[in-house]
């Protein structure tokens, strides 16, 4: 077989048929249309295959990238897929959502001006066809083991973890409040980025693999964390963060001012069919409204596309720094633009007006200063330049912190840090109780679904290797007495 790679310099790059923006403005569908198979390995092809590959080693979970990017350019997508599921629990999933412009595709070290391998869509294509395929089939370990895993939490993390603890032969149970598996997966993330039956499809092959969930428990209310310690061998938290951070300005208790997770949980809802109090109909309708959304992240994103979506008359994005400063990713910037949103950047809200409800934002006009502590410029106001943008809805994306969960879990036990977030030792995973893990936001820290698989792996591996400490136990070493005589001899 001849060598099918490094095309890059005779083809293009590419990504799948994008829809118009007209089009797309009217419904929640994925924006992108599927790969057709030869141009998903024509793109595949364009791979370099560098000796060093710079889109693995920014990969959070350090997947052979070059290995089944050549493998779908010669055909072979169902080794492709095995190669690309071996170290990703969920690779259509990171396909879709990963911001792969910061990652993978912008660490891509093929020659200037030929632009990166669409490595993303590739990836997406491949695990798709698996499943068309009927490739991606239950877990079935070696051996089943007695000991038992509970874990708090059907998010990414949580997930990732189930998956690779299954196959291990354990058996697993995953708790969770939402009524659905998933997490942040289904009621966070919009349709437009992740239709939900990608996520439904996961959580059933989890289901037949043998892993129970048990929804609709929050543990600490419905089910104490000591009565989950007890049922358990081991114990893993990947509950997330989903506190919205505090937006401290003159007016910020006006009414129609809302949290970004709510409203978009709320607008997920709305297309999963489910039935919706009436006053959280009124709460987070923007039909017609003027909405401005706050903050510069992937979720702020989420907010403005989701709120085109649902009609909205005008939606502003501010942002305090610059385009170039801006945490989310580029691609879904340039998707929002061409949707209709208009983004304010180096804009910061000083005030917000109204009487009952806000009608309006005062904002200031920010300057990037020195660099903060974190190596980022710091925005700072410029005096005296501000001006009111009219406004029927706010939606703050500030970002998210961890709950108070040992409050949550009624348990002085378990140590936090100064954010917030779960207390763990970085190479065991292991909180301040025995047995207990914690994996994923609730310790990193607000980040992204690609790190949260990575950390629920990297759990369920040293979960894996406690349970073997238990049920191996190393003999007591006794103390060597002559050595001991000697020395004080």
């Amino acid at each position: 077989m001849s060598e099918p790679m490094l095309k890059f310099v005779s083809i293009a790059q590419a990504m799948p048929t994008k829809r118009s923006a007209v089009e797309r403005q009217t419904d929640f569908n994925e924006i992108y249309s599927a790969f057709a198979a030869e141009k998903a390995a024509e793109q595949a092809s364009r791979c370099s295959q560098c000796g060093v590959p710079f889109c693995q080693i920014h990969c959070p979970l350090q997947n052979n990238i070059p290995d089944w990017l050549r493998l779908a350019a010669q055909g072979r997508w169902e080794e492709a897929y095995e190669i690309s599921s071996a170290t990703n629990s969920m690779p259509e999933i990171c396909g879709r959502i990963c911001p792969q412009d910061r990652l993978c595709e912008g660490n891509c070290v093929i020659e200037k001006g030929f632009d990166s391998v669409t490595i993303g869509a590739v990836e997406k294509h491949i695990t798709d066809l698996a499943w068309e395929k009927g490739w991606v089939r239950p877990i079935t370990p070696p051996m089943e083991r007695d000991q038992s895993v509970g874990i708090i939490g059907a998010g990414p993390a949580g997930l990732a973890a189930a998956e690779r603890l299954r196959r291990k032969g354990y058996q697993v149970t995953v708790y969770d409040r939402y009524d659905r598996i998933g997490g942040l997966l289904i009621y966070g993330i919009p349709n437009f980025k992740l239709e939900k039956e990608v996520v439904t499809r996961r959580g059933q092959r989890l289901i037949d693999s043998g892993v129970t969930f048990r929804l609709n428990v929050d543990i600490g209310r419905d089910l104490s964390f000591g009565d989950l310690r007890k049922t358990h061998d081991a114990v893993l938290i990947a509950t997330g963060t989903y506190k919205a951070r505090d937006m401290k300005a003159p007016g910020v208790g006006l009414g129609n001012i809302v949290p970004a997770l709510p409203y978009l949980v709320h607008a997920n809802r709305i297309g999963l069919g489910d039935q919706l109090p009436e006053s959280d109909l009124d709460r987070f309708d923007v039909e017609n409204k003027r909405v401005v959304v706050i903050g510069g992240g992937d979720t702020a994103m989420d907010c403005v596309r989701t709120a085109i979506r649902q009609g909205a008359s005008a939606v502003t994005c501010l942002y305090r720094r610059d385009r170039d400063n801006m945490p989310g990713s580029a691609r879904e910037v340039a998707n929002a633009e061409e949707e209709g949103v208009q983004f304010n950047w180096l804009s910061a809200p000083e005030a917000f007006l109204g009487r009952r409800t806000v009608n309006g934002v005062r904002v200031s006009s920010m300057r990037l200063g020195p660099p903060d502590s974190t190596g980022r410029r710091a925005p700072e106001p410029l005096p005296d330049q501000s001006h009111s943008l009219d406004a029927d809805l706010v939606i703050h994306a500030l970002g998210f912190e961890a709950e108070n969960l040992p409050k949550a879990f009624g348990t002085t036990d378990l140590l936090t840090t100064g954010w917030g977030t779960v207390k763990t030792d970085h190479r065991s995973m292991t909180t301040s109780i025995k047995g207990v893990f914690a994996a994923g936001d609730i310790v990193r820290g607000a980040s992204l679904v690609v790190w949260a698989v990575r950390d629920g792996q990297d759990a369920a591996s040293a979960i894996d290797r406690y349970l073997k400490d238990q049920r191996n136990p190393k003999p007591e070493t006794q103390p060597d007495r002559t050595m001991a005589l000697e020395t004080v001899s």
